[in-house]
Protein backbone atom coordinates (compact mmCIF):
# COMPACT_ATOMS: atom_id res chain seq x y z
CA UNK A 1 0.00 0.00 0.00
CA UNK A 2 1.16 3.74 -1.09
CA UNK A 3 0.45 6.62 0.90
CA UNK A 4 1.07 10.26 0.48
CA UNK A 5 2.37 12.77 3.31
CA UNK A 6 1.41 15.99 3.42
CA UNK A 7 2.66 17.90 6.69
CA UNK A 8 1.18 21.26 8.01
CA UNK A 9 -2.00 19.41 7.03
CA UNK A 10 -4.51 20.55 9.91
CA UNK A 11 -5.66 23.87 8.26
CA UNK A 12 -5.02 25.63 4.65
CA UNK A 13 -3.29 24.73 1.93
CA UNK A 14 -2.29 21.25 3.21
CA UNK A 15 -5.95 20.23 4.85
CA UNK A 16 -7.25 21.25 0.81
CA UNK A 17 -4.23 19.23 -0.41
CA UNK A 18 -5.13 16.46 1.78
CA UNK A 19 -8.96 16.25 0.60
CA UNK A 20 -7.78 16.32 -3.32
CA UNK A 21 -5.43 13.78 -2.80
CA UNK A 22 -8.38 11.74 -1.30
CA UNK A 23 -10.64 12.38 -3.90
CA UNK A 24 -8.17 10.19 -5.90
CA UNK A 25 -8.18 7.39 -3.95
CA UNK A 26 -4.63 8.21 -2.49
CA UNK A 27 -3.76 7.28 0.72
CA UNK A 28 -2.69 9.56 3.19
CA UNK A 29 -0.01 10.32 6.12
CA UNK A 30 -1.60 13.79 8.06
CA UNK A 31 1.62 15.37 9.74
CA UNK A 32 0.49 18.54 12.24
CA UNK A 33 1.04 19.80 15.72
CA UNK A 34 -2.62 19.75 16.22
CA UNK A 35 -3.81 16.26 17.17
CA UNK A 36 -7.43 17.24 16.85
CA UNK A 37 -7.48 18.70 13.38
CA UNK A 38 -5.61 15.58 12.23
CA UNK A 39 -8.61 13.79 13.46
CA UNK A 40 -11.40 15.42 12.02
CA UNK A 41 -9.71 16.11 8.83
CA UNK A 42 -9.25 11.97 9.06
CA UNK A 43 -13.10 11.69 9.30
CA UNK A 44 -14.10 14.00 7.07
CA UNK A 45 -12.06 11.96 4.23
CA UNK A 46 -13.11 8.68 5.50
CA UNK A 47 -16.67 9.67 5.48
CA UNK A 48 -16.15 10.63 1.82
CA UNK A 49 -14.35 7.32 0.67
CA UNK A 50 -14.09 4.81 3.53
CA UNK A 51 -12.02 3.00 1.39
CA UNK A 52 -9.29 5.79 1.59
CA UNK A 53 -6.37 4.98 4.47
CA UNK A 54 -5.73 7.91 6.76
CA UNK A 55 -2.71 7.86 9.05
CA UNK A 56 -2.39 10.89 11.38
CA UNK A 57 0.76 11.63 13.12
CA UNK A 58 1.15 14.45 15.23
CA UNK A 59 5.09 16.28 14.93
CA UNK A 60 6.18 20.24 15.56
CA UNK A 61 8.52 20.54 13.15
CA UNK A 62 10.06 24.00 14.81
CA UNK A 63 11.73 21.33 16.92
CA UNK A 64 14.37 19.74 14.73
CA UNK A 65 14.72 16.23 16.04
CA UNK A 66 11.56 15.67 15.78
CA UNK A 67 11.73 15.98 11.95
CA UNK A 68 13.90 12.75 11.94
CA UNK A 69 11.57 11.41 14.95
CA UNK A 70 8.79 11.79 12.31
CA UNK A 71 10.91 10.30 9.61
CA UNK A 72 11.65 7.61 11.27
CA UNK A 73 8.57 6.58 12.51
CA UNK A 74 6.92 6.43 9.04
CA UNK A 75 9.95 4.13 7.35
CA UNK A 76 7.29 1.25 7.86
CA UNK A 77 4.93 2.86 4.84
CA UNK A 78 5.80 3.02 1.28
CA UNK A 79 5.75 6.54 0.31
CA UNK A 80 5.16 7.53 -3.18
CA UNK A 81 4.23 11.33 -2.14
CA UNK A 82 6.17 13.24 0.14
CA UNK A 83 4.52 17.20 0.42
CA UNK A 84 6.81 19.08 2.54
CA UNK A 85 3.44 21.91 2.80
CA UNK A 86 4.65 23.05 6.67
CA UNK A 87 5.81 26.75 7.09
CA UNK A 88 5.59 29.67 9.18
CA UNK A 89 5.94 33.61 8.46
CA UNK A 90 6.72 36.80 10.00
CA UNK A 91 5.68 39.91 8.68
CA UNK A 92 7.53 42.45 10.17
CA UNK A 93 10.90 44.62 9.10
CA UNK A 94 13.88 43.46 9.84
CA UNK A 95 14.32 45.96 12.87
CA UNK A 96 11.17 45.09 14.28
CA UNK A 97 10.88 41.29 14.04
CA UNK A 98 10.41 39.08 16.79
CA UNK A 99 14.06 36.92 16.67
CA UNK A 100 11.86 33.99 18.74
CA UNK A 101 9.65 33.47 15.85
CA UNK A 102 11.90 34.19 13.27
CA UNK A 103 14.10 31.39 14.71
CA UNK A 104 11.32 29.00 15.09
CA UNK A 105 10.56 29.60 11.45
CA UNK A 106 13.31 28.92 10.24
CA UNK A 107 13.74 26.01 11.76
CA UNK A 108 10.02 24.89 10.06
CA UNK A 109 10.58 26.47 6.48
CA UNK A 110 14.73 25.85 6.34
CA UNK A 111 15.65 23.08 8.81
CA UNK A 112 12.84 20.53 9.20
CA UNK A 113 12.24 20.67 5.11
CA UNK A 114 15.69 19.90 4.30
CA UNK A 115 15.99 17.20 6.68
CA UNK A 116 12.90 15.30 5.06
CA UNK A 117 13.32 16.27 1.61
CA UNK A 118 17.05 14.63 2.58
CA UNK A 119 15.90 11.68 4.18
CA UNK A 120 13.44 11.29 1.85
CA UNK A 121 15.22 11.08 -1.45
CA UNK A 122 18.35 8.83 -0.06
CA UNK A 123 14.97 6.18 0.32
CA UNK A 124 13.33 6.91 -2.67
CA UNK A 125 15.54 8.19 -5.51
CA UNK A 126 15.15 4.76 -7.45
CA UNK A 127 11.12 3.98 -6.71
CA UNK A 128 9.57 4.82 -9.99
CA UNK A 129 6.75 7.22 -9.39
CA UNK A 130 8.22 8.95 -6.51
CA UNK A 131 7.48 12.76 -6.22
CA UNK A 132 8.66 15.50 -3.34
CA UNK A 133 7.03 18.82 -3.47
CA UNK A 134 7.89 21.54 -1.42
CA UNK A 135 6.24 24.11 -0.65
CA UNK A 136 7.71 27.32 -1.52
CA UNK A 137 6.23 31.37 -2.13
CA UNK A 138 5.59 33.67 -4.87
CA UNK A 139 7.95 35.34 -2.38
CA UNK A 140 10.71 32.74 -2.76
CA UNK A 141 11.06 33.87 -6.15
CA UNK A 142 10.70 38.28 -5.01
CA UNK A 143 11.34 39.82 -1.80
CA UNK A 144 8.95 41.90 0.10
CA UNK A 145 9.85 44.27 2.26
CA UNK A 146 8.17 43.99 5.10
CA UNK A 147 8.53 40.09 5.60
CA UNK A 148 12.26 39.77 4.22
CA UNK A 149 13.25 36.95 6.50
CA UNK A 150 9.90 34.85 5.19
CA UNK A 151 11.14 36.18 1.99
CA UNK A 152 14.48 34.85 2.61
CA UNK A 153 13.90 31.59 3.74
CA UNK A 154 11.75 30.59 0.89
CA UNK A 155 13.98 31.77 -1.57
CA UNK A 156 16.47 28.55 0.01
CA UNK A 157 13.22 26.08 -0.01
CA UNK A 158 12.94 27.38 -4.24
CA UNK A 159 16.84 27.29 -5.00
CA UNK A 160 16.99 24.28 -2.55
CA UNK A 161 14.29 22.45 -4.65
CA UNK A 162 15.42 23.30 -7.92
CA UNK A 163 18.94 22.40 -7.23
CA UNK A 164 17.96 18.63 -5.65
CA UNK A 165 15.18 18.55 -9.11
CA UNK A 166 18.63 19.44 -11.29
CA UNK A 167 20.80 16.74 -9.28
CA UNK A 168 18.35 13.95 -9.82
CA UNK A 169 17.86 14.85 -13.47
CA UNK A 170 21.22 14.40 -14.16
CA UNK A 171 22.09 11.34 -11.91
CA UNK A 172 19.12 9.90 -14.13
CA UNK A 173 17.04 9.20 -10.47
CA UNK A 174 13.35 8.52 -11.05
CA UNK A 175 12.13 10.54 -8.52
CA UNK A 176 10.75 14.00 -9.13
CA UNK A 177 11.41 17.07 -7.06
CA UNK A 178 9.08 20.34 -7.58
CA UNK A 179 7.74 23.65 -6.12
CA UNK A 180 4.73 24.93 -5.69
CA UNK A 181 5.36 28.75 -4.82
CA UNK A 182 1.69 30.34 -3.90
CA UNK A 183 1.07 33.99 -3.45
CA UNK A 184 -1.39 35.36 -0.67
CA UNK A 185 -3.97 32.69 0.08
CA UNK A 186 -6.70 32.40 2.17
CA UNK A 187 -5.75 30.58 5.60
CA UNK A 188 -4.76 31.01 8.71
CA UNK A 189 -1.20 32.18 7.27
CA UNK A 190 -1.30 35.71 7.43
CA UNK A 191 -3.09 35.90 10.64
CA UNK A 192 -0.42 34.32 12.64
CA UNK A 193 2.23 35.70 10.70
CA UNK A 194 1.29 39.24 11.91
CA UNK A 195 0.11 38.25 15.31
CA UNK A 196 -3.70 38.97 14.79
CA UNK A 197 -6.68 37.37 15.94
CA UNK A 198 -8.36 37.81 12.34
CA UNK A 199 -7.84 38.44 9.64
CA UNK A 200 -10.33 39.58 6.95
CA UNK A 201 -8.96 38.99 3.09
CA UNK A 202 -11.99 40.62 1.21
CA UNK A 203 -11.62 43.94 3.03
CA UNK A 204 -7.49 43.53 3.53
CA UNK A 205 -6.43 41.71 -0.61
CA UNK A 206 -7.22 42.90 -3.61
CA UNK A 207 -6.38 39.30 -5.05
CA UNK A 208 -5.74 36.38 -3.39
CA UNK A 209 -6.52 32.40 -3.66
CA UNK A 210 -8.55 29.99 -1.61
CA UNK A 211 -7.14 27.14 -0.53
CA UNK A 212 -8.92 25.02 -2.53
CA UNK A 213 -7.71 26.67 -5.28
CA UNK A 214 -4.28 26.42 -4.39
CA UNK A 215 -4.76 22.63 -3.50
CA UNK A 216 -5.93 22.44 -7.42
CA UNK A 217 -2.91 23.83 -8.72
CA UNK A 218 -0.97 21.44 -6.10
CA UNK A 219 -2.62 18.59 -7.76
CA UNK A 220 -1.62 20.17 -11.60
CA UNK A 221 1.79 20.43 -10.48
CA UNK A 222 1.58 16.50 -9.51
CA UNK A 223 0.02 15.58 -12.88
CA UNK A 224 2.97 17.41 -15.14
CA UNK A 225 6.48 17.01 -15.72
CA UNK A 226 7.28 20.47 -15.21
CA UNK A 227 9.74 21.50 -11.66
CA UNK A 228 7.92 25.07 -10.64
CA UNK A 229 4.59 25.48 -10.22
CA UNK A 230 4.25 29.51 -9.29
CA UNK A 231 1.19 32.03 -9.11
CA UNK A 232 2.43 35.22 -10.80
CA UNK A 233 1.59 38.70 -10.55
CA UNK A 234 -1.65 38.89 -12.28
CA UNK A 235 -2.96 35.80 -9.96
CA UNK A 236 -2.28 33.16 -12.73
CA UNK A 237 -0.98 29.53 -12.09
CA UNK A 238 2.20 28.34 -14.52
CA UNK A 239 4.15 25.69 -15.06
CA UNK A 240 7.05 26.04 -15.81
CA UNK A 241 10.96 25.05 -15.48
CA UNK A 242 13.08 26.16 -12.64
CA UNK A 243 13.67 29.80 -12.46
CA UNK A 244 17.24 29.80 -10.81
CA UNK A 245 20.58 29.62 -13.02
CA UNK A 246 22.51 26.53 -12.04
CA UNK A 247 25.90 25.80 -12.50
CA UNK A 248 26.49 22.02 -12.36
CA UNK A 249 29.54 20.31 -10.58
CA UNK A 250 28.03 16.67 -10.70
Amino acid sequence: MKYTVITGASSGIGYETALAFAARGKNLILVARRLDKLEELKSTIQSIDPQVNVIVQTSDLSVTDQAYTLYNNLKEYQIETWINNAGLGEGSSIAEQKLDKVETMLRVNIESLTILSTLYVRNYAEVEGTQLINVSSALGYAIAVGSVAYSASKYYVSAFTEGLAKELELKGAKLKAKILAPAITETEFVKRSIDAEEFDYKANMPKYHTAKEMAGFMVELYDHNEVVGIVDQNYNFNLRGPIYPVISEL
